[in-house]
């Protein structure tokens, strides 16, 4: 299918994943919306047939927030890359997380803002190199997953492009959760990141996340040591708490 992203860039797999989860869980197109923000994730709604809004940069969560709110029998689905949902739209993603609103977002991180000159965003690894920072980052870098962790996420999960089928399963277990789910997909941008950090073919970005992504179960038997330099993927938290909608409607007498 022809697209906007660049050769070797994981965002078409994402976007099979998504769309085979949500066919896996027999949801109507009727019913299903997506948002997105700016930057290259954000282009993702384009190529789908449900309900979609391409909104302002770092707002689909808010966006997502007042349709859900509007419509709680929707499955709202809140998409963007690591600047868009951790830069400018950090606070909406803390609160949707405070909240435990019944959404899911979707965090494409590949540690680079790629569509826009390839700066560097707030998941940077320290060292590697970026059009903003020529002689490597110097800053440390947001671990997405405990940030919404802390922040109130009640579902939180982590995976890579490299890991396709173990990602469509997370996801949908992230749309069947109640609450604010959150799934951080680490992927590659060959051409913002890639090409400043010695790993400019696409398969040497998928064989880099093989070798860094460690399953929680593994990760379990590992010392410091042995993760060190590593991340781990699968589901990292679960819980249940009370969902921000029907809370909502209790409070103001709706239900």
């Amino acid at each position: 299918m022809p697209h906007i992203w660049c050769p070797g860039c994981g965002y078409g797999i994402i976007l099979k994943s998504m769309i085979r989860a949500i066919d896996t869980l027999g949801w109507n197109k009727n019913e299903v919306v997506v948002a997105s923000g700016i930057g290259c994730a954000s282009r993702l709604p384009g190529y789908l047939d449900f309900n979609t809004l391409h909104t302002t940069h770092g707002r689909s969560i808010g966006f997502s927030t007042g349709i859900k709110v509007a419509n709680p029998d929707l499955k709202v689905i809140s998409l963007g890359g690591d600047g868009d949902m951790s830069a400018i739209g950090g606070n909406h993603l803390i609160h949707a997380c405070r909240r435990n609103i019944d959404i899911t977002v979707l965090v494409f991180n590949n540690y680079i803002y790629g569509m826009t000159g390839g700066q560097y965003s707030p998941t940077t690894p320290v060292g590697s190199r970026a059009s903003t920072a020529p002689y490597g980052m110097s800053e440390n870098p947001f671990d997405i997953a405990e940030l919404v962790i802390g922040a109130g996420a009640t579902f939180v999960a982590r995976t890579t492009t490299y890991h396709a089928l173990p990602m469509e399963k997370l996801i949908v277990q992230a749309l069947k959760h109640k609450g604010l789910s959150v799934v951080e997909i680490i992927t590659g941008c060959p051409t913002g990141y890639g090409r400043k950090n010695k790993l400019a073919s696409p398969a040497a970005m998928l064989l880099w996340q093989k070798d860094h992504a460690v399953n929680m179960k593994k990760a379990a038997n590992m010392t410091p040591e042995e993760l060190e330099g590593k991340f781990t993927t699968g589901v990292l938290h679960e819980t249940d708490r009370a969902e921000y909608v029907e809370r909502y409607d209790s409070v103001v007498g709706l239900k």
